[in-house]
C-alpha cells in the first residue's frame, strides 16, 4: 500500500504524539478536522495504523538498561527460539537479519545485574549457538 504525503505527515506526527488533538492534525495537513478522522480511519482499517502506544521518557528511561544481543541460531530451530523469546517481558523485539548472525534480540532490563541474567538465559535456549551482546550506552534520537 502506498501513502500519499498526507498520509505519512499524519503517521509521523502521531508516532510522535498519539494524543495530538484532530484539530491540530488538520492545521497541520491543511484538511478539515473531518478529513483527517476519515483518513486515520481507513489508516486504522487498512491497518497502516494498528494501534497506539506509551512513550516512557524521563527519570524512568534513564534507570533502564537496553542491549542488543545478536543470535546464532541453529538450522530449522528459529520457530523454537522465537517461541522462547516471546515469553521474556524484557524483550522487546526481536529481529531476523542477514549477515553472521541470525537473529538481533532488543532487549530492556531494571538493572545491569537484570540484564547479565537475561543474556545469560537467552544464550542457554535451545537452539541458541552464540551470541554477542551490545549494550546501548544513549539514544540519539527515535522516531
Amino acid at each position: 500500500m502506498s501513502l500519499d504525503v498526507i498520509d505519512q505527515t499524519l503517521l509521523n506526527e502521531l508516532g510522535e504524539n498519539a494524543r495530538c488533538p484532530m484539530a491540530l492534525l488538520a492545521r497541520k495537513v491543511g484538511l478539515s478536522r473531518t478529513a483527517v478522522q476519515a483518513r486515520i480511519a481507513r489508516l486504522e482499517r487498512d491497518k497502516v495504523i494498528v494501534g497506539y502506544g506509551v512513550r516512557s521518557g524521563g527519570a524512568y528511561e534513564q534507570s533502564m538498561v537496553q542491549a542488543h544481543v545478536m543470535l546464532t541460531v541453529g538450522t530449522k530451530q528459529s520457530g523454537q527460539v522465537e517461541a522462547a523469546l516471546r515469553k521474556i517481558a524484557e524483550v522487546r523485539s526481536l529481529l531476523s537479519v542477514s549477515g553472521s548472525f541470525d537473529m538481533i534480540v532488543i532487549v530492556r532490563a531494571s538493572s545491569i545485574a537484570r540484564l547479565d541474567g537475561l543474556i545469560d538465559a537467552i544464550g542457554l535456549l535451545d537452539g541458541v549457538e552464540r551470541t554477542r551482546t551490545s549494550v546501548v550506552l544513549s539514544t540519539r534520537f527515535q522516531r
